[in-house]
């Protein structure tokens, strides 16, 4: 069984150039403070890396 991890929207994407928006749309983080639980990947890992300082994660 695949890891986990949950990734939480702590900062709004208003103002946020476009390039971040595709990543957290691509993610299903489309509101603020949304959680969604996510399989540990590494194209997934590269996603939450883009947007570090706007996403929240826990394992």
């Amino acid at each position: 069984m695949k890891q986990k991890i949950k990734v939480t929207l702590v900062k709004s994407m208003i103002a946020r150039p476009e390039k971040h928006r595709k990543v957290l749309r691509g993610m299903g983080l489309t509101k603020l403070n949304k959680t969604v639980e996510l399989e540990d990947t590494p194209c997934i890992r590269g996603m939450i890396h883009k947007v570090s300082h706007l996403v929240s994660v826990k394992e």
